[in-house]
């Protein structure tokens, strides 16, 4: 706070999350900062870029102009990066009933065809994906 931001951001509580796969998260109405302990653990020299992309998000909440110029500002970077074991298991997995192919996701779909099968990216009840697994 003091060497970036001149000491002008609120007291902000930070805390670590065992639960997070993304590498860190800003929560504006608790004024808490939470940290990935498994991002953390494989890219561990991130936390500082992590905490710094964090507290931009302070006083600029939405990856906006205004955000990327503070993180160009201070250095810092604007993703996190990708790492095979912070994805998360599909909760759902759906089939096409033409080509069988597979459609994992994390949330239900109400109204959903394939993409392959329906006719220029519109919706197609032939193709209308069906619940394999939930």
């Amino acid at each position: 706070n003091a060497f970036y931001f001149a000491n002008k951001l609120p007291l902000t509580k930070i805390e670590y999350s065992s639960r997070m796969t993304n590498a860190g998260s800003y929560t504006p109405a608790l004024k808490l900062i939470k940290i990935s302990k498994k991002y953390h653990q494989i890219f561990p020299d991130d936390i500082e870029d992590t905490l710094k992309h964090e507290m931009i998000h302070i006083i600029h909440f939405y990856h906006n102009a205004e955000f990327k110029k503070e993180a160009l500002r201070i250095g810092t970077s604007l993703k996190a990066k990708f790492h095979p074991a912070l994805r998360r298991k599909p909760k759902y997995l759906y089939l096409c009933p033409g080509c069988k192919k597979e459609y994992p996701r994390q949330k239900r779909l109400r109204m959903a065809s394939c993409g392959d099968c329906s006719d220029k990216g519109r919706f197609d009840n032939r193709f209308k994906l069906k619940l394999y697994k939930a």
